[in-house]
């Protein structure tokens, strides 16, 4: 069943507006929505109208009216208990702040919205929707690989409620990926993933270009686009794809980016560079590094090579801005501060702030042994994970105690990311990490430090602390179980550390 045959009132003119936005015509579904808000009286309702309606004024670029969308919007999800519109609001929420250049509030959202839309029990084709906007933000944003997971769970959910695949087949993220590669040097990087972007047009057109959305059109534009500017020819027409599109910001900057690729590759560097001086683009949609490299390549094919240099270098300085080692970081100490807020507000179980690890926003040791001892005073047992860092010693030796934090709330973070529901992560001292899983045994407890052992090992650490490899050593042990302490079962897993393997038992 969708999501909007759950709602009483004006069903089908929210079909509509959803239907006209996600075909690129938000100025046509905005009166729709307004309608909508001016007859609803059902809370549910005007929550959904709510929330699409921000998502129609962020399609427009309409920033002056973000803040009191967002607001309103708010409001009404708070009042709703569905994980589905809360998702849906902080993942158009992310995209807001992501124009009005605010990275922290961006992230925040983003965080919130990967939650809740994990929540969502019972699946339908606004969830695959939310989790395609989710994606969107995560690319807009710069986080590449995370918005490629999130697009996969947007195509995932789709197809199991009877959605075509190539509907989400979002060739904008990907193109943003091509040319952050390009921003930062790596030209061969970028064209593999053009000419995979074509390829995969060429399939989708071959099994109907009906099916693709209208929003698509654009960036398959584009990609064509920027190849052609690169010296490559294409299979395909990038004019004809770069027409249509519908009335967003992002289509209409891709367009104009897009003619001025194509009078370049006609050799025509001159008027090129007229046009990009001519219409300002937004910074957000490729990246602000994007015009100073296009204008790179102008200069090189008009013979400037000093000038091409010059371009160049300042499209590299701008995209060591966006590098994803320190977005990465951010994302997962936003992810552990936003816990340690959860976890405050509910004071009557972990008490006031003190008890917060002020650098990862875990619990910290105090906050342990409060929950703990809870635990066993109700006679419960859990199974107990000690984690610490193997080279952390030389991170801060060789790259200074601010790359130290990063690890540390890296390491937060995919703990955190890890953990099922229920579990229970602190950071204990220094490098040194303690879980409790309650209730768990040997087999939950091994699982569970199968996933930490491969996601820790997954982490792209060269990146972000290069030349010294991190990884970690687990031991574990059982509190509870035949009258053991927590000091006693910390002891135990001590002793039983094992560098970044899974556990094969506990003591």
């Amino acid at each position: 069943m969708s999501w909007l045959d759950r709602l009483a009132e004006n069903v089908d003119e929210l079909r509509r507006a959803g239907g006209l936005q996600q075909n690129g015509r938000s100025a046509e579904a905005l009166p729709i929505l307004d309608g909508v808000l001016a007859a609803a009286t059902d809370p549910t309702t005007r929550a959904y109208a709510l929330v699409q309606r921000f998502g129609a004024l962020i399609n427009l670029g309409r920033i002056a009216d973000f803040a009191a969308a967002m607001t309103t919007a708010e409001n009404a999800v708070r009042e709703i208990p569905d994980p589905y519109l809360r998702g849906q609001m902080h993942a158009f929420a992310a995209l807001g702040a992501h124009l009005e250049r605010n990275l922290d509030r961006g992230v925040t959202h983003l965080v919130q919205a990967s939650r809740a839309l994990a929540a969502v029990r019972e699946n339908d084709s606004e969830t695959a929707w939310g989790w395609h906007d989710l994606a969107m933000a995560y690319s807009y944003l710069g986080f590449h690989g995370h918005a490629l997971t999130a697009i996969e769970q947007a195509r995932q959910v789709g197809v199991a409620v009877g959605l075509a695949p190539e509907i989400f087949a979002a060739p904008g993220i990907r193109l943003r990926n091509a040319v952050s590669l390009d921003h930062q040097g790596d030209t061969d990087g970028c064209l593999r993933v053009l000419r995979d972007i074509e390829a995969e047009l060429t399939r989708y057109v071959s099994i109907g270009a009906d099916q693709l959305r209208p929003g698509s059109r654009a960036a398959y534009g584009y990609s064509l686009a920027r190849r052609a500017a690169l010296g490559e020819e294409t299979g395909a027409d990038a004019a004809k794809w770069l027409t249509g599109g519908g009335d967003s910001i992002r289509t209409r900057d891709l367009r104009h980016l897009g003619n001025v690729c194509l009078t370049l590759a006609t050799g025509r560097p001159g008027p090129a560079l007229s046009m990009l001086d001519s219409v300002p683009v937004s910074a957000e949609i490729l990246g602000a590094a994007e015009p100073a490299r296009l204008r790179s390549i102008c200069h090189a094919a008009a013979g400037d090579h000093a000038a091409a240099h010059a371009a160049d270098r300042y499209a590299f300085r701008l995209a060591a801005q966006r590098i994803d080692r320190l977005r990465d970081g951010y994302l997962d100490g936003v992810a552990a501060r936003l816990d340690a807020q959860e976890t405050q507000r509910d004071g009557g179980r972990y008490g006031d702030e003190t008890l917060t690890d002020p650098l990862t926003g875990l619990p910290n040791r105090r906050q342990l042994e409060r929950y703990v001892a809870t635990m066993l005073a109700r006679g419960e047992r859990a199974a107990i994970g000690v984690c610490d860092l193997v080279g952390f010693t030389e991170v801060n030796a060789r790259h200074g105690r601010h790359c130290g934090d990063l690890v540390l709330q890296r390491i937060a973070g995919v703990l955190s990311r890890v953990m099922r529901r229920g579990d229970f992560v602190a950071r204990f001292a220094g490098d040194e990490f303690v879980v409790v899983l309650p209730g768990a045994g040997t087999t939950q407890a091994a699982e569970v430090s199968r996933r930490i052992a491969a996601a820790a090992n997954a982490e792209n650490w060269q990146i972000l602390v290069p030349g010294t490899p991190i990884s970690l050593a687990a031991g574990w042990s059982e509190v509870g179980a035949n009258g053991r302490t927590l000091s006693a079962a910390l002891a135990a897993a001590a002793a039983n550390r094992l560098p970044s393997r899974p556990l094969s038992e506990m003591t």
